[in-house]
């Protein structure tokens, strides 16, 4: 974005979170199904290189009790939530990621509890979990995920060292399916992520799918009540946000992506505040100065309106010539001020930036198959027939015999 001046990339900001408590239980509780169970506490000060830690799961029902180990090979991801390592479990040998949360011992973990509630090919995968405690007493929530090696962060990294731009293919296939993750997230268990950003988008460099992590600032967003708007990451942070709206809906999470698109498109964040000031500063930079009606629709709340009056930044200029217009054309529909006129994560899927993806004969640039993006399930429901009639190519439809997917349009 040559015409605006950018300044140096700081790095983003990675807030404390903590979250208003749900009412304590009496113990700290992960009730439900067995793989669940609470180990039996575990001792020892955290995970380093070939600490090994066991539990045991099963012994319910006359089912025989099991002892799973897993050794720490490397810390993956710290932050003010705890730490994430990379492990090995002993008896199968399978690596798996372990979140580690400090657990307050009155609370319930909302983490674990969404994360117990979500099955989707574009979220990563909750095998397993166990407490355990230090020598001072401390106890831990370990949560025990599938390992995905890579984030899209990291692609970003490698190409930008290379001085190349990502290959469109690349970003219509991760922005395709963070949309498609998302329309699950938000529809099915009704979860806003509340923090999508590159690093919490994990990609398997193989077959380039997608999963979201990182849950720790979810929370299913009930109309009515109100929320923390100190959340997000700040270059990823949505308008209404920074304006300290606290009725905010799952529109949040759509500009969040918008974000990655554009980052995707042009190689670095397109807002790269230093504060949440000069966050809003970075946004009005390209899209002009809100309309009083854009700023209610942010924030009824916010009255002390003080801003000098830009005009919008055209699209078309923001990105490099040879940009396809059905991209910037879609960034546009994403990054809205107004939340409720941003598009739904699936009509995001349906956008014509994505129809590439939707051919018969769609290759990875290895010529290996995409990784699958048409096997959806409850999200579709509640869809008009037009739209999942886009969303589900007839090729796919007429290979599974999924026509009765698709009613009859009239």
């Amino acid at each position: 974005m040559a015409s605006l001046p950018m300044g140096p990339l700081p790095l983003p900001h990675h807030h404390q979170r903590r979250h208003p408590p749900p009412p304590p239980p009496n113990k700290p509780e992960i009730a439900g199904d067995d793989k669940f169970q609470e180990a039996t506490a575990v001792e020892g000060n955290g995970p380093v290189t070939g600490h090994i830690i066991s539990t045991t799961i099963g012994g319910k029902n006359g089912e025989p009790k099991q002892t799973i180990s897993y050794t720490a090979e490397r810390v993956v991801g710290t932050g003010s939530f705890g730490i994430v390592f990379q492990a090995k479990c002993l008896e199968t040998g399978e690596t798996v990621a372990i979140k580690k949360v400090l657990q307050d011992k009155r609370y319930k973990n909302r983490e674990l509890q969404l994360m117990r509630s979500m099955g989707h090919p574009n979220v990563v995968c909750l095998k397993h979990c166990f407490f355990s405690t230090t020598s001072r007493d401390e106890l831990f929530l370990n949560l025990v995920m599938e390992y995905v090696p890579e984030t899209v962060h990291r692609v970003l990294k490698h190409y930008s060292n290379m001085n190349q731009r990502i290959p469109l293919i690349y970003v219509k296939l991760y922005m395709y399916q963070i949309f498609r993750g998302l329309a699950y997230i938000h529809t099915v268990p009704g979860v806003c992520h509340r923090d999508i950003k590159p690093q919490n988008l994990l990609v398997d460099p193989l077959t380039h799918q997608v999963k979201f992590c990182d849950f720790g600032s979810a929370k299913v967003l009930v109309k009515g009540e109100t929320n923390i708007s100190y959340i997000c990451s700040r270059y990823y942070r949505a308008p209404e946000l920074i304006f300290g709206a606290t009725e905010y809906t799952t529109s949040i999470d759509i500009w969040s992506a918008g974000c990655v698109l554009a980052e995707l498109l042009l190689g670095q964040p397109l807002f790269p505040g230093e504060s949440a000031v000069d966050q809003l500063v970075e946004i009005i930079k390209v899209l002009g100065t809100p309309t009083r009606e854009e700023i209610r629709c942010m924030n009824p709340n916010y009255t002390d309106f003080r801003f000098p009056q830009i005009k919008a930044h055209p699209w078309h200029k923001v990105f490099h010539k040879r940009m396809p217009p059905e991209a910037i054309d879609l960034a546009s529909r994403l990054l809205q001020y107004s939340p409720s006129l941003r598009c739904t994560a699936l009509e995001a899927c349906a956008h014509s930036f994505f129809d590439e993806l939707r051919e018969p004969n769609a290759r990875l640039p290895n010529g290996r198959p995409l990784p699958p993006l048409f096997n959806f399930k409850q999200e579709l429901s509640g869809a008009s027939p037009e739209l999942i009639k886009r969303l589900v190519p007839e090729h796919v439809r007429r290979h599974a015999g999924l026509n009765f997917l698709v009613p009859a349009v009239t």
